[in-house]
């Protein structure tokens, strides 16, 4: 089945959308062409100890981003994450968490996504760079891919 790139990208954002563990987050996701936009609004519940939003929100905003930049490019399977690394740059307590993602290497077995995180001024708070599989779960309506 062949499907046109502008519709693969909104059935990937209805995707991630429909995942249970983003009604917790609230996140926007905007996908194109080896690109991917994500906000993610900060909230209290997201702060450790120290008052700041906690790494595990800053990693989820990469890795999705990143995530969702590869997955632009792959139009039959769910993607697999095999590693990824991540920069802490600068805390962050109000406003919005931007993650822009771009890939940088595509192949066959292969890609390479780096994703930024700024916040509402753009600085940099931290980047992140992700090494994405094609996997064996084919994309279809029953994981949301509609």
């Amino acid at each position: 089945m062949s499907i046109d790139p502008t519709e693969h990208y909104r059935r990937l954002e209805r995707m991630y959308l429909a995942a249970p563990n983003n009604g917790y987050y609230r996140p926007t996701l905007k996908v194109s062409q080896g690109r991917a936009e994500l906000v993610i609004p900060v909230r209290r519940e997201f702060f450790h100890a120290a008052g700041a939003v906690h790494g595990s929100v800053y990693f989820k905003a990469l890795d999705d981003s990143a995530y969702f930049a590869a997955s632009s490019l792959v139009f039959d399977v769910f993607l697999l994450t095999a590693s990824f690394q991540v920069h802490f740059l600068r805390p962050i307590a109000a406003g919005e968490i931007h993650a822009r993602a771009e890939v940088v290497h595509h192949s066959r077995r292969l890609l390479i996504a780096d994703s930024v995180l700024t916040d509402a001024e753009g600085r940099a708070i931290a980047r992140g760079t992700g090494t994405f599989m094609p996997g064996d779960f084919p994309l279809s309506p029953d994981i949301g891919y509609r």
